[in-house]
C-alpha cells in the first residue's frame, strides 16, 4: 500500500472509512434490535467513524494491507435466541459490505463514469473493498465474523468442540495472512478472498 501514489492512497482512506463504519455499525444496530444494548450504551449505535475505527488498525491497513477497527460489544446472553442471534449480529456486517458494494457497483453500472477520474477511482476502490471485507470477514476463524456465524449454525455439540479454537484462531489467521508473503506460490488468502472479490467485483460493474 505505501508503494501506492498519494492519490490513490487518500481515495483508498475514502473508500476505508465508511466501510469499516458501517460494518460495525451494522452489529450494533442489529444487536440491540435483537435485544442487548450493550454497544448501544458504549456509544457504537452511531454512524461516527471515531467510534469504530482502530488507529492501529487503520494504520496496518496502509503498510501491511490489513487492518481491523474496534470490534462492537455484544453480550450473547442478552440476545434473544442465544447464539443464533449471534449469528445473525455477526452476518450484518459482512452483508452491509454486500449492500454498499452493491449499491455502489450496480450505481457505477448503469449510470457510467462520474467525470472526475478521481471520485471514479474512489468509488470503484469501494466496490472493492466492501467485497473484499465481505469474503474475508466470512473466514470462519476467530476472532472473525464468520467464526461467530459458523459457530451459530453448528449443532450444539459441534459448536462447544468448534468454540475451542477461540483461543488459537488470532494466530492462526495471522499465519494464514502471511504466509503468501514468505512462500512462493502459495496464497491462501488470494484464493478465499481476491479471486471472490474480483469475480463479485465484475459481476456487479457487468465487466
Amino acid at each position: 500500500m505505501l508503494n501506492r501514489s498519494p492519490e490513490e492512497i487518500i481515495a483508498f482512506a475514502i473508500a476505508l472509512i465508511p466501510a469499516f463504519t458501517f460494518h460495525e455499525f451494522a452489529h450494533a444496530w442489529v444487536a440491540n434490535y435483537l435485544g442487548d444494548q450493550t454497544a448501544k450504551n458504549l456509544g457504537r449505535l452511531t454512524l461516527n467513524p471515531l467510534k469504530h475505527l482502530d488507529v492501529l488498525g487503520t494504520i496496518m491497513v496502509f503498510v501491511i494491507g490489513f487492518g481491523w477497527a474496534k470490534p462492537v460489544p455484544v453480550n450473547p446472553a442478552n440476545l434473544r435466541n442465544g447464539r443464533r442471534s449471534m449469528a445473525v449480529v455477526a452476518v450484518a456486517g459482512p452483508l452491509t459490505n454486500l449492500a454498499i458494494a452493491g449499491v455502489l457497483g450496480f450505481g457505477f453500472r448503469f449510470t457510467g463514469l462520474v467525470g472526475s477520474q478521481f471520485l471514479d477511482y474512489v468509488l470503484l476502490t469501494s466496490v472493492w473493498l466492501n467485497c473484499a471485507l465481505l469474503f474475508f470477514n466470512l473466514i470462519p476463524i476467530p476472532p472473525l465474523d464468520g467464526y461467530r456465524v459458523l459457530l451459530g449454525l453448528l449443532p450444539e455439540g459441534a459448536a462447544i468442540q468448534y468454540s475451542r479454537i477461540g483461543q488459537v484462531g488470532p494466530l492462526a489467521l495471522f499465519g494464514l495472512i502471511m504466509l503468501g508473503q514468505f512462500i512462493p506460490g502459495v496464497d491462501i488468502l488470494g484464493t478465499i478472498v481476491i479471486q471472490p472479490t474480483e469475480a463479485l467485483m465484475r459481476a456487479l460493474l457487468g465487466t
